[in-house]
């Protein structure tokens, strides 16, 4: 029999850089979590005057990036806070992480050299001052390139065969369209530039002290890559830019070694030499491997700054909407996914201008207002018992519902919207359950519409933070498979000892059976407004 053992007494590291803050998760071999830190942007580093982590540009509209250098520094003041935790770093086998998919970060000419000799008497943000052709990273928030969108779509004969042949139809957020909008605004400093990073090969690349791969999953969410052959598509890299191919560098598996950890951290935080540093994946992928998600038919919903609803499958079949991108923990699979840009930020909103700023007082609203008694997007169901369309009108509205009913509305609305372009986008509905992830799942009141929505079961891990397990439970994954020197399947580093470690899961909601069919009625008049409204005011 294999022997999939981990090394006894060491660890592993899991970084989430995300859209709001950097969190470090670390597990020891069996898979438990022996200590975590957090930085929140806006909060730890407040001489950014970021804002969620973000400048929403009043001047341009629809550009929102992020301060490059505030990533360096989140990385810098975390290590700095496990060290004085009196982490022990010689035990890391290895270190991986997950980044915002579809941020980028573009390095200056020269940068290689930064990054290959950093002064470990020095922290990290003075030595990279001048590291940047472009000194704000675009992040997915970013809406300001449907110019691009249209002319990348137009190149390869629409929006379904760019979808078909990268996964998904240009969208605003993904980074083709953003180094696009770069080579065509500003050609000097996309000249200037000499390699181009996603949020997550950047993160990697200070930790190798060397320029990391992209990884075929995250590369996914750039519309650059073809999808079947997990390599660069030469059609949309020409009309992209001009020696793209060179400055993004190669693809490699999610599994595979980046490199070994960087001499500066040997000698700064004392991490053993021969610690490795597994290529770092996005959010949403790492997410998956943390939730250990594995069987067709269940699908996993992480409630973040952005709403997603992914699965896996091995037959995917890219359309006008939802992204397929390779499974991270699996050389032969895919991962389908759904991607909300509005998700905590408007609960958030709704719960700051109708519960007090206060989820106590939202979860009460929420719970104290009958289901079906609500609009959404401002339009009302007149005559709807549940049983049936037939007699149904839509009246719409343009004053506030009120209070309570508002809190109602934005939950309802947003998991109706989820259940129905899941399920024309392929996805089991109902599926065999839903496991849910991020800051949203820990109230159970909004998981309980969840399940009487999309008619399941809905579980939940012991942690909401699943992109971080994810990614240091991807680093045990990378280590094991350098170790045997080949890929080794993703089950094998946990076995059948996963309710024993932080990866259990429990049963958090449970449909109520009468109100299931009446939700799956709703759905259907919820998309029937959803084109209107689309024909009304454009895709765009």
């Amino acid at each position: 029999m294999a022997d999939y053992s981990l090394p006894q007494d060491s660890y592993f590291l899991g970084f989430d850089s995300s859209t709001q803050s950097l969190k470090a998760t670390v597990l020891d071999s069996n898979l438990n979590i022996v200590t975590s830190e957090l930085i929140q942007f806006d909060t730890a580093l407040p001489h950014y005057n970021t804002k969620d982590g973000v400048y929403r540009d009043p001047s341009v509209n629809g550009r929102i990036v992020s301060p490059t250098l505030m990533w360096i520094e989140a990385l810098d003041l975390v290590l700095d806070r496990l060290l004085k935790s009196n982490l022990n770093f010689g035990k890391i086998a290895a270190v991986s992480g997950s980044g915002q998919q579809h941020g980028s970060v573009y390095w200056k000419n020269g940068s290689s050299a930064i990054l290959s000799s950093l002064d470990p008497k020095k922290p990290l943000l003075q030595q990279f001052n001048d590291a940047f052709s472009v000194k704000e990273s675009p992040v997915w928030m970013d809406s300001s390139t449907t110019a691009q969108c249209k002319e990348l779509e137009n190149a390869v004969g629409g929006a379904l065969e760019l979808s078909k042949l990268t996964g998904s139809r240009a969208y605003e957020r993904f980074t083709g369209p953003q180094i696009k909008k770069i080579f065509e605004t500003r050609p000097e400093v996309y000249n200037d530039t000499e390699r181009i990073s996603l949020v997550s090969s950047f993160m990697a690349s200070l930790l190798i002290g060397g320029y990391a791969c992209i990884d075929e999953t995250d590369g996914a969410g750039m519309n650059l890559m073809d999808i079947k052959k997990r390599a660069w598509s030469e059609t949309v890299l020409e009309a992209t830019a001009p020696g793209l191919e060179e400055k993004l560098g190669k693809l490699a598996p999610a599994h595979a070694v980046a490199g070994r950890i960087s001499p500066y951290f040997v000698e700064r935080f004392k991490f053993n030499k021969n610690c490795l540093v597994i290529q770092w994946s996005g959010d949403n992928p790492n997410s998956l491997a943390g939730l250990t998600l594995s069987t067709p038919g269940d699908l996993a919903m992480s409630l973040g700054t952005s709403d997603t609803v992914f699965g896996i499958t091995e037959d995917p079949q890219p359309g006008l909407e939802g992204h397929v991108f390779p499974n991270p923990v699996d050389t032969k699979g895919y991962m389908v996914m759904l991607c909300y840009k509005n998700g905590s930020l408007t609960r958030e909103d709704i719960r700051n201008r109708h519960a007090r700023s206060n989820w106590e007082e939202f979860s009460s609203n929420l719970t104290h207002t009958p289901a079906f008694n609500v609009g959404y997007h401002w339009y009302v169901l007149e005559n709807f018992t549940g049983d049936t369309l037939e007699g149904v009108s839509v009246r719409e509205e343009q004053q506030e519902f009120g209070r309570m009913v508002e809190c109602r509305a934005v939950i309802e609305g947003q998991f109706l919207s989820m259940r129905g372009h899941a399920e024309r986008f392929g996805m089991p509905c109902p599926p065999k359950r839903i496991i849910a992830t991020g800051g949203g799942s820990v109230n159970r009141h909004i998981l309980g519409v969840a399940a009487n929505i999309f008619g399941c079961e809905v579980y939940t891990v012991e942690r909401p933070d699943s992109a971080s397990l994810g990614a240091a439970l991807r680093a045990a994954h990378g280590w094991l498979c350098s170790k045997k020197g080949t890929f080794v399947p993703f089950s094998c580093v946990y076995g059948d000892k996963i309710q024993k470690t932080s990866l259990k899961c429990r049963l958090a909601a449970i449909p109520e059976t009468n109100l299931v069919p009446k939700y799956a009625l709703m759905v259907k008049k919820r998309l029937e407004i959803e084109n209107l409204l689309v024909q009304k005011l454009g895709r765009f």
